[in-house]
């Protein structure tokens, strides 16, 4: 209960398809193209060629009409404290995870990114949000960190953003909780797990299978869990970083037209907006977005 005797807010999550009823965001307001990674570096590298060129006017639009498909469906949108020097924490998901027993504040990489956690501390204190712990062995970031379902997670490493030492410690967390993780490598251009695998709803996720090891897709299936399936002409633009809004819904993106065609077929409204300054630029949806509650299921 609060000193004003309502009874207090659950935190947490145990999955990622329940209802979302909060979400954790930040504001693009400082965006820029750097090379901070193989996604945007691939983009640099064919700017010549493709003619693409970075435009925060657009890439704010963009944002605004991803955070009006949250409102629309009752999801409540918090947002980091913006940062000139910290550009990209506006990408939510990797400073912190979500989990069912409080925030976990992790240890990232990249220069340009290694103090986000600060602005993530700072947003869990004052809401009031437990911090259940702190990624210390190596670096972790939370586009790694991949509740499939409640009591099983599925910890990603590629080495240049969350480190094996990283993955194992948050692991050893998990498991402690009573919980199963997974621990696996995954291939340096899809740069966390979330961009190969992600929950969309009760025992189904969309998934990368061409690019996962084949013995990780055994387990995935081990568990009783379907799998629909993502070309790697999708996925390798960020077409499985979508956002599971409950009830049905998805928040996808505009380029994985084949992905939002199966997933219409099979009864899912589909959200797909234009995110291209974001896609080409490193994240998707589920990068831009960290749940912060949901319906336990």
């Amino acid at each position: 209960m609060t000193s004003d005797g309502t009874q207090a807010k659950k935190w947490g999550i145990n999955n990622d398809y329940g209802k979302l009823h909060d979400v954790l965001l930040g504001r693009p307001d400082y965006f820029k193209w750097v090379d901070a990674g193989p996604l945007i570096g691939r983009t640099l590298a064919n700017a010549e060629k493709t003619g693409v060129r970075f435009d925060l006017q657009r890439a704010q639009a963009q944002h605004a009409e991803m955070v009006s498909i949250f409102e629309e469906n009752g999801t409540k949108c918090y947002y980091l404290d913006s940062d000139e020097a910290l550009h990209r924490n506006f990408f939510a998901r990797d400073s912190s995870a979500m989990t069912p027993w409080g925030a976990l504040i992790c240890h990232m990489q990249l220069k340009c990114r290694r103090a986000d956690y600060a602005t993530a501390i700072k947003f869990y204190q004052e809401n009031d949000i437990p911090i259940w712990k702190f990624a210390t062995a190596g670096h972790f970031e939370g586009g790694d960190f991949n509740i499939i379902e409640p009591g099983r997670v599925l910890i990603g490493y590629c080495g240049e953003r969350s480190e094996k030492e990283g993955s194992e410690q948050v692991a050893e967390f998990v498991r402690a909780e009573g919980w199963e993780a997974v621990t696996a490598p995954i291939s340096r251009e899809f740069v966390h797990m979330d961009g190969l695998i992600v929950p969309l709803a009760e025992k189904l996720v969309v998934a990368c299978v061409d690019a996962m090891e084949p013995w990780l897709v055994d387990v995935v299936r081990g568990w009783g869990i379907d799998i629909v399936e993502v070309e790697y002409r999708e996925a390798k633009n960020l077409g499985v970083n979508l956002v599971a809004l409950g009830d049905g819904k998805v928040l996808s993106m505009a380029g994985a037209t084949e992905l939002n065609g199966k997933m219409r077929a099979l009864g899912f409204e589909v959200y797909d907006p234009d995110m291209s300054m974001f896609t080409l630029g490193g994240g998707g949806v589920h990068c831009l977005s960290q749940a912060l509650c949901r319906d336990e299921v």
